[in-house]
């Protein structure tokens, strides 16, 4: 038995879009480990997509904003009666066709379809495959790595994410009445995915946390995969509505002096 204890075991991965996913490499990294995968997408366009770089695994499709397609996902993974051990929720969306506004100017309709697909459908799956799940099983999603700070050019989504992250205790404490099923974050930082370069302003944001990270690199989308895959595994099982931030230290130093310096010669 390997030191991750996931081989031969099930788990579910939600969000695989394409090789650059999160969702993607956390497969991957299971795969890698023994584990047995299933895959969920939103469309059978993605479905035949998907299919192509895991042409070997159960691949299932759920429209999170659809309710009866939840229902449906899971009486899908009913079909296999091996409990599941592990769920991945790396899914989330947020309208920018508008372009980037300031926060105040986000329309209801906006924040309220980012909240349904981001946040509320981590809620929503959890609740329909619980009777699916092992009762020691672990439920992973994506988030990011602070919530508190106002960047522009991640616009309305950090305050979803913030209900995100909240919603791991109130998750942990309802299952706890009746399993053991632990719910858990990742805290990325800024990633090169194809999802994150369709925000605007997003590269520039990056090339600035590649000089802020002090080994001078950015975070890889492998490091976060990495770290799900180890709350996936019983070897995390005292970690519970935890988010483990990934940011290769960047929120320790805002101050370098290089960027202090290149800021105030600028003056």
């Amino acid at each position: 038995m390997t030191y991750l204890q996931v081989e031969g075991k099930r788990f579910v991965v939600m969000g695989v879009a394409n090789r650059k996913s999160v969702a993607f490499f956390i497969g991957k990294a299971l795969e890698s480990n023994g584990a047995i995968v299933e895959y969920v997408v939103r469309s059978q366009k993605r479905r035949d997509e998907v299919s192509k770089l895991f042409p070997n695994n159960p691949i299932w499709i759920c429209d999170v904003e659809d309710e009866l397609q939840i229902s449906s996902l899971a009486l899908d993974l009913a079909s296999n009666k091996a409990p599941i051990y592990g769920l991945v929720h790396s899914i989330a969306f947020a309208d920018y066709s508008s372009g980037m506004k300031p926060f105040h100017e986000t329309t209801r309709r906006q924040f309220l379809q980012a909240m349904d697909i981001s946040c509320f459908s981590f809620i929503a799956v959890s609740n329909a495959v619980k009777e699916l799940l092992s009762p020691t099983a672990s439920i992973v999603t994506i988030g990011i790595s602070t919530t508190r700070m106002a960047s522009e050019s991640y616009g309305f989504m950090a305050p979803v994410k913030a209900a995100l992250d909240s919603s791991l205790a109130f998750l942990s404490k309802s299952f706890s009445r009746f399993s053991k099923i632990r719910f858990n974050a990742v805290g990325a930082g800024l990633l090169k995915t194809s999802a994150s370069a369709g925000i605007p302003g997003y590269v520039d944001a990056y090339i600035f946390a590649e000089k802020a990270i002090p080994r001078g690199t950015g975070v890889t989308t492998q490091e976060v995969a990495d770290t799900v895959l180890f709350l996936l595994s019983p070897r995390s099982s005292g970690i519970t509505a935890q988010t483990l931030v990934v940011d290769a230290g960047m929120s320790t130093n805002y101050f370098d002096n290089e960027i202090v310096s290149r800021v105030a010669g600028g003056h």
